[in-house]
């Protein structure tokens, strides 16, 4: 809500100076300075309404001033000479009164309330004085809703400040949630019962400063926050990188709770990346080795010790002379590396499928070699004009997607200035700016969550999408490759997004790489470049498939047409497939047949899904959640994430496991990773090996830091239960887990003392119980954490660069006779393999179909309730269809389940009716 401090100003607080930021009101800069001042209504992310009052203070006019008048701090800006006090009798009052009032209806049930120990309520209440309840009569009630899987709500617990809505209708762009009635009978819900429909509901637990809306898969497993470990760690549900904390008791994951970045994702966390981690409790995740003891796939795979099966493994291995090793996008760098490290660079492969593989290569391309560079979400949402090509990025990336919405407000914004009214008076700013949005632009294969915000849109085929960006870039410079073939209508629309971008002073280009088609991302390049050479800071953003595609990307990797194409030996080669479900990228027959030249073929990994039938070696990894690592998000910044779970009995972070297979086998490359005990070891080697990692050391502290000798406690200091934890093995409370890997402690034993950004496990602070108490972690409210790393930036641009545009351009899409370009809709429950596997998820997953423009079902002859019968590359199968008005013309979308097969898509289809299946 605010910008980069303009000037500062001197204000006085109870009789002393202090220095404030001019753009700044009050409340945040009381805050700032360390002051407690209570407040409900007001959010940094959101700014001031004046809604609740709780936020008093006694402003006077001069030193003369005894009398002063009440104000609302969040309502009145730092102004030089500006006096007030927080501690003057009356103010105290007026802020004990509003609590008075507030908790007229508030049911007395924080014993049994899920936001019992971190409410903010509770905190304010206790700040203000409020110890006592005068009122005697009937309170209000209300009925509560069914909101869906992810929210339970708790409607008789609001005191009314507005801030769900907010949220809810102004950042998250919902329209189902809604302030219904007026007074003190209003109710925050929706219309009628069902599930939230915004793919940021999930916020509402962590902005509702009560027990309204509440978490409720962490009911399923509940545990109290101060008993509960929490740790820093990385979302690894898409490849924006999300900071979050990890809770855990008695080794059951419990919740994820957002972990404030300042450049990345700021206060919000999307649904998927919220909810999702229960799949680290799945009980069919792979906790024990397995083997199976014959070569034929029918065999079942028998259980055995990490010894056992490692032995087992040692006489299969003992006359190979070669292991074929393939990466994962979502394993962390230093497994992939070590999986490099033991096969060889010529016989490492990424694990991408070969549409994945090309596009992650060639936008690592772009970001190494050109002058545009890759944005953070916060520049993003700091961009007064963007262009987006490409799929709808919410169901890629929710959170850039979030970021985008936020950045139609910026240029607006910029006539505030002459108005004199401060970004933080957000109802003014509303009204002041009615409506008015800026320039963004959409060009998409269907509708989009973003549309209700965009300028224009375009619907077309990946190919026409990437022509109209490439047209674009030929509008802005001429040495960009010439379009053809434009209509008078796409010629006007490029000539207006044309001077959208060339006139702004930040505008972005961002990118999915869902859709299959290169030359949207070549089209994007182009782009940027021509603003570039036009002396406009333009910005690119690009949206990979997974948690570390640009990771895996940076080992280099060869594709699977270099993988297939390997005249494979059973009786010389084995295969070491890292966390990686191949059904998932490549065609069933192609993969069937390449397995064949391989024995044995071993499998590392934590998803029970991923294993082969012609798996003869499975050995358990720990997922991200468990394990210590490093990931590369879609900007190329490189974040640590650590266990959140102590070591599992038989369980060990995959490079563990293929440093122990290298063990066991003859490979001479083993004595290169023989001796690597630590991540810090690991990280020297990849640093020698691959200059553009050789800064993957800063990313956090390592393994060794301590504050005055001590390791930081993963639990709070009210943590309770420990010898009831284990009472069925003993009585006796067992010493803390030992962590050799990172800096924290499975313990509330510790330093006291702020750590580093990365190592922060739970904000908390004396009096701020709740998530509020990230106010006492920034140097200032809303901006920078103290001793902030913000990981490191692996790719910048060249400034100097003058790249040459990609030229020779797709033609116009020209559809054939019978058949329709059968292209894919990703979505944000169920296209992401881990957290479909999440219960709570898994009710959110839209069901199999295919999509199709209702002229287009009319021109087949479908009919409501038929199925259609699908056939084109690698894909043959029954689906039912659905019509959707915003479908591109001569399209054909296609939206599988979890577990469907891979289809290289966009691909040419034949699609005929059939009866429902």
């Amino acid at each position: 809500m605010t910008k980069a401090r303009n000037h500062s100003v001197t204000i006085h607080v109870d009789g002393r100076s202090f220095q404030a930021d001019a753009q700044r009101n009050l409340l945040e800069s009381c805050l700032s300075l360390g002051f407690n001042l209570p407040y409900f209504c007001w959010h940094p992310a959101m700014g001031s309404v004046g809604a609740c009052r709780q936020c008093a203070v006694k402003q006077f006019k001069d030193e003369s001033d005894t009398n002063g008048l009440i104000v609302m701090a969040c309502m009145t800006p730092s102004a030089e000479g500006t006096r007030i006090s927080i501690d003057d009798p009356e103010a105290r009052e007026f802020r004990s009164s509003v609590i008075e009032w507030l908790m007229l209806n508030h049911p007395h049930d924080c014993p049994v309330c899920d936001e019992g120990g971190e409410c903010h309520l509770q905190d304010m209440t206790v700040m203000t004085g409020h110890v006592s309840r005068r009122y005697r009569e009937s309170k209000r009630t209300y009925r509560n809703q069914y909101l869906g899987s992810f929210v339970t709500h708790e409607m008789n617990r609001c005191i009314q400040c507005y801030r769900c809505v907010r949220f809810y209708r102004d950042i998250a762009g919902g329209e189902d949630l809604n302030a219904f009635g007026s007074r003190d009978r209003l109710y925050f819900g929706r219309m009628q019962d069902g599930t939230l429909e915004n793919e940021f509901s999930g916020n509402l637990v962590e902005v509702c400063p009560t027990g309204v809306f509440t978490d409720k898969t962490l009911s399923h497993h509940y545990s109290r926050k101060w008993d509960m470990q929490s740790t820093p760690s990385i979302c690894s549900h898409c490849s924006v990188g999300c900071n979050v904390h990890l809770a855990e008791r008695a080794g059951i994951m419990r919740r994820v709770t957002n972990r404030y970045h300042s450049r990345i994702n700021g206060y919000f966390l999307c649904d998927r990346g919220r909810f999702g981690y229960e799949y680290v409790n799945h009980p069919q995740r792979l906790r024990r080795p397995a083997v199976r003891p014959s070569r034929e796939n029918s065999a079942p795979l028998i259980s055995l010790s990490p010894a056992e099966a490692l032995a087992r493994l040692r006489s299969r291995l003992s006359e190979r002379k070669r292991i074929v090793g393939v990466g994962s996008p979502r394993a962390s760098l230093e497994s992939n590396y070590a999986l490099r490290t033991l096969v060889g660079r010529e016989h490492f492969f990424s694990g991408m499928s070969i549409v994945e593989h090309r596009d992650a290569s060639l936008i690592l391309q772009i970001l190494t070699d050109g002058p545009a560079p890759s944005w953070s979400i916060q520049q993003v949402e700091q961009a007064d004009a963007a262009l987006i090509l490409g799929e709808d990025l919410v169901h890629t990336a929710p959170r850039l997607a979030l970021a985008l919405r936020q950045s139609v407000r910026e240029q607006p914004m910029e006539q505030l200035d002459g108005l004199n009214i401060h970004r933080w008076q957000d109802a003014a700013v509303r009204t002041a700016l009615q409506g008015q949005r800026g320039p963004l632009y959409i060009g998409s294969v269907a509708g989009t969550s973003l549309d209700d915000v965009a300028t224009r849109t375009f619907r077309g085929s990946p190919c026409d999408i990437a022509r109209l960006g490439c047209a674009v870039a030929h509008e802005i410079c001429h040495d960009s490759p010439r379009i053809s073939e434009l209509t008078s209508e796409e010629s006007a629309l490029i000539r207006e997004i044309a001077r959208a971008l060339a006139s702004a002073k930040r505008p972005v280009v961002a990118v999915g790489a869902g859709t299959g088609e290169a030359w949207i991302i070549k089209a994007a390049a182009n782009v940027a470049w021509a603003l570039h050479r036009r002396g406009v800071a333009a910005g690119l953003v690009f949206a990979p498939h997974e948690c570390n595609t640009l990771g895996l990307s940076l080992l280099g990797g060869n594709s699977f047409e270099q993988t297939t194409a390997i005249e494979g030996d059973r009786d010389r080669d084995a295969l070491l497939i890292l966390e990686n479900d191949l059904r998932r990228r490549l065609e069933t027959a192609t993969l069937n047949r390449w397995l064949e030249r391989f024995d044995p073929i071993i499998v590392i990994d934590h998803v029970d899904d991923a294993i082969l039938d012609q798996a003869g070696f499975v050995f358990p990894a720990s997922p991200i959640a468990c394990s210590d690592g490093s990931l590369v998000n879609h900007e190329g910044r490189v974040q640590r994430f650590f266990s959140a779970i102590a070591k599992e009995q038989d369980v060990q972070v995959s490079w563990r496991w293929i440093q122990d297979i290298g063990r066991v086998s003859s490979l001479e490359s083993f004595h290169a990773m023989a001796d690597w005990t630590s991540l810090e070891q690991i990280h020297a080697a990849m640093a020698e090996d691959f200059p553009v990692l050789r800064r993957i050391g800063e990313a956090a502290p390592p393994a060794q830091f301590r504050i005055a000798g001590q390791k930081i406690p993963r639990a709070p200091h009210r943590f309770s239960g420990r010898t009831v934890l284990p009472v069925l093995e003993t009585i006796h409370e067992p010493q803390p887990p030992h962590d050799p890997e990172s800096p924290l402690a499975f313990s509330m034993e510790g330093t006291p003392s702020q750590p580093p950004s990365p190592l922060v496990p739970f904000f908390w602070s004396s009096g701020w119980n709740s998530n509020e108490a990230l106010n006492k972690f920034q140097d200032e409210v809303g901006r920078s954490l103290h001793n902030e790393h913000l990981g490191i930036r692996l790719l910048e641009p060249q400034p100097d660069a003058r790249s040459r545009f990609f030229e020779n351009p797709p033609p116009r899409y020209e559809r054939r006779n019978n058949q329709l370009l059968l292209v894919p809709l990703p979505r944000l429950f169920g296209s992401e393999e881990l957290s479909a596997r999440a219960s709570a998820i898994q009710e959110q997953i839209p069901k199999a179909a295919v999509v199709l423009h209702p002229r287009e079902a009319d021109r087949l002859g479908l009919r409501k309730g038929q199925a259609v019968d699908v056939t084109a590359p690698g894909l043959t199968r029954r689906l039912p269809f659905e019509t959707d008005e915003t479908m591109a013309g001569g399209l054909a979308g296609l939206r599988l389940t979890p577990g469907g097969v891979s289809v290289p898509l966009p691909a040419w289809a034949t699609l005929k009716g059939a009866p429902s299946p």
